[in-house]
C-alpha cells in the first residue's frame, strides 16, 4: 500500500505542468547534446582522415558553405584555393560531409581509373528524381544496366539520329529570325534547352513533343530547373541533408511538386509507347517502320537469362536520360554559342569551315560531322573552359593512395573539381586563355591523357557522350551557317554550379544574318 502511495506521489509530482515543462527542457537538452557531441566526434574523424592535406579555414558547423555563396564567384575561390593547396584540398559542407576536392590530372587519373562508387551524399539527393539508373547506381545493379544500355549508343543507331536534331537545331533557328531582324539581345539557355528536349524527345524517344513552338513556359524544364536547385541547396547547407528536416521545410514541398511534375513527363512517354507496341502482334513490326530508339532497347533488351529491365528500371533510366539528355547538352552549346560571340575571329573561321563542309546545304548529315575540325577545336576548348558537369564525387570502398604517397581512407568522400583540372595553371598554359589550338592532334599529345574530360572518364564514363558531342556539332555549325553571334557587353554570364554549369544571370547574345542569308 505504501508503495503505491509513493508511485502515486512521486507521478503526480513530476507531472505537474511546471515539473513537466521542466523534465521536457531537460530531455531536449540531453538529445541535443548527444546529437552535437556525435557531430564533432564524426567531423573530427572524418578531418583527422585528410590530415596529410592541408586546406582553407572553414567553419566547424557549415564548413565553406559562408565561402562559397552561389554569387558566381565560387569558382574563381575554388581555383584560388587550388593554387594555394597542390593537387587537393578538403572541403567542408556541413559538420559531416567533408570531401577531399582534387583538381589535378594526376589525382583525376587514380580516381576515376578505379570503379568506386558515386557518393552516398549529393547522388543519393537524386534518387527520388531519377531514380537508380546509371547516373546513381553501383555494383552489379549498374554494370548489367550499362552491358544492356551500351548498344543504344551505338553509331549504327547514332547515325539517323543526326538528321532529327538537325530538324530541331532549324525550329530553334527560325524562331531566332525575329533576334536577328532587331539585333535585340536576347537569352540562351531556355532557348536552346527547348530545343535539346525537343531532341532528345525526338531522337531517344521517337516522341513528337511540339514543346519549341508551344506557348509558355515548358513545365518539364521548368521543373528540372528547380529541381537542380534544391538538390545543390539540399547538399550545401546543413541541417538539410535530413530527410526529415528537408522534407517539412518549404525547399521540400517544392522539390516534391518539381518531381511530380517530371514523373508525370516520362510516365507519359513510356506510357504512350508501351501501348503502341502492344498494338503490334510482334515487336518487330513496329521496330521495322523507324529506327531503333533507346526507349525501345529499354523495354525489349534482356540479359543472358532472358530478364528485362524492371518497370520501376525503366522509368529510372527513362528519368536520368531525359534530364542528361537535354540540360547537360544545353548547357554546352549555350555555352560555346556564347564563346562564338566573344571571339569572332574563331567564331569567323569556324563559319568558312562549314560553309566549305556543307556545300550550300541546309542541314547537317551524318558524313558532315567529320568535315569540321577546327569548329570541333573550339568546341572542346569551350567544354575545357565551361564544361556542363563541372564536379563529380566518389565514396572509397577502399584506401586510395595518390602517385605522391599520401593515402586515405576506406569511406573517404571524394569532390573531383573538373573544373578545377581544365583551369589548373600546372597542366595547362594560360588556362583562363581561350585557345582551340590546343586541341591540335600534336598538342593533345604531349598532355596527361586525363586533363581534359568533360565526359569524365574510366570505367564509368558518359555513356552518351557521342550523342552529345554529336549534336553540340549539328547545332553550332547551323547556328554559324545562319547566324553572326554578337557579344552582349551589358550581360556578362556569372557561372554557378547546380549540378550542370548554368549563370546566375543568364546567358546573353545577339544575332545577325549572315551575308547572303535572308
Amino acid at each position: 500500500m505504501e508503495v503505491c502511495q509513493y508511485f502515486s506521489k512521486t507521478i503526480k509530482f513530476y507531472f505537474e505542468p511546471f515539473r513537466l515543462y521542466n523534465v521536457l527542457v531537460v530531455v531536449c537538452i540531453f538529445y541535443f547534446s548527444v546529437v552535437l557531441y556525435n557531430l564533432v566526434i564524426t567531423r573530427e574523424k572524418k578531418m583527422r582522415a585528410f590530415e596529410q592535406f592541408p586546406g582553407p579555414p572553414g567553419n566547424w558547423l557549415f564548413g565553406h558553405v559562408k565561402q562559397l555563396r552561389q554569387d558566381g564567384t565560387d569558382f574563381s575561390i575554388i581555383t584560388k584555393w587550388g593554387e594555394q593547396y597542390p593537387y587537393a584540398f578538403p572541403l567542408q559542407f556541413g559538420p559531416t560531409s567533408i570531401y577531399l576536392t582534387i583538381h589535378h590530372s594526376s589525382y583525376l587519373k587514380t580516381v576515376l581509373a578505379s570503379a568506386e562508387p558515386k557518393d552516398n551524399i549529393a547522388y543519393t539527393f537524386l534518387t527520388s528524381w531519377i531514380g537508380e539508373g546509371l547516373l546513381v547506381s553501383a555494383g552489379q545493379k549498374w554494370f548489367r544496366h550499362r552491358r544492356l544500355l551500351t548498344p543504344g549508343f551505338h553509331y549504327d543507331i547514332l547515325k539517323p539520329y543526326v538528321k532529327l536534331m538537325a530538324d530541331s537545331a532549324n525550329i530553334m533557328l527560325d524562331k531566332w529570325e525575329t533576334y536577328a531582324k532587331t539585333e535585340q539581345s536576347f537569352e540562351l539557355f531556355q532557348q536552346v534547352s527547348l530545343m535539346t528536349l525537343d531532341s532528345i524527345m525526338k531522337c531517344a524517344f521517337s516522341y513528337n513533343s511540339n514543346c519549341q513552338t508551344e506557348s509558355g513556359t515548358n513545365p518539364y524544364i521548368k521543373a528540372v530547373f528547380e529541381l537542380c536547385y534544391l538538390v545543390h541547396l539540399r547538399w550545401r547547407w546543413f541541417p538539410y541533408p535530413s530527410e526529415t528536416i528537408f522534407h517539412l521545410s518549404p525547399h521540400g514541398y517544392r522539390y516534391r511538386k518539381a518531381c511530380k511534375i517530371a514523373h508525370s513527363h516520362t510516365e507519359e512517354v513510356i506510357r504512350k509507347r508501351k501501348e503502341a507496341l502492344s498494338k503490334e502482334k510482334e515487336q518487330d513490326i513496329l521496330l521495322k517502320r523507324r529506327n531503333l530508339d533507346f526507349l525501345d532497347i529499354l523495354l525489349c533488351t534482356q540479359d543472358e537469362q532472358q530478364q528485362g529491365l524492371s518497370d520501376e528500371a525503366i522509368r529510372a533510366e527513362v528519368d536520368t536520360f531525359m534530364f542528361e539528355g537535354h540540360d547537360t547538352t544545353a548547357s554546352g552549346i549555350s555555352w560555346i554559342l556564347y564563346n562564338m560571340a566573344c571571339y569572332p575571329e574563331h567564331q569567323q573561321k569556324c563559319r568558312e569551315e562549314i560553309q566549305e563542309a556543307l556545300k550550300g546545304k541546309d542541314s547537317m548529315e551524318w558524313e558532315d560531322l567529320s568535315k569540321i575540325p577546327y569548329t570541333t577545336m573550339c568546341i572542346k576548348e569551350s567544354l575545357r573552359l565551361y564544361l556542363p558537369v563541372p564536379g563529380l564525387a566518389r565514396k572509397l570502398t577502399k584506401p586510395m593512395t595518390f602517385f605522391d604517397g599520401r593515402t586515405i581512407p576506406e569511406g573517404s568522400l571524394i569532390g573531383i573539381s573538373v573544373y578545377g583540372v581544365h583551369r589548373n595553371a600546372t597542366v595547362w598554359e594560360n588556362p583562363n586563355v581561350f585557345d582551340p589550338l590546343r586541341f591540335l592532334p600534336e598538342n593533345t599529345a604531349k598532355r596527361p591523357p586525363h586533363a581534359f574530360v568533360p565526359f569524365s572518364a574510366g570505367p564509368r564514363n558518359c555513356i552518351g557522350q557521342n550523342f552529345a558531342m554529336n549534336e553540340i556539332k549539328v547545332v553550332v555549325a547551323m547556328t554559324l551557317k545562319k547566324y553572326v553571334l554578337i557579344k552582349d557587353p551589358e550581360h556578362t554570364p556569372k557561372m554557378v554550379p547546380q549540378i550542370i554549369l548554368r549563370s546566375l544571370n543568364g546567358i546573353y547574345i545577339k544575332i545577325r544574318f549572315v551575308k547572303n542569308e535572308p
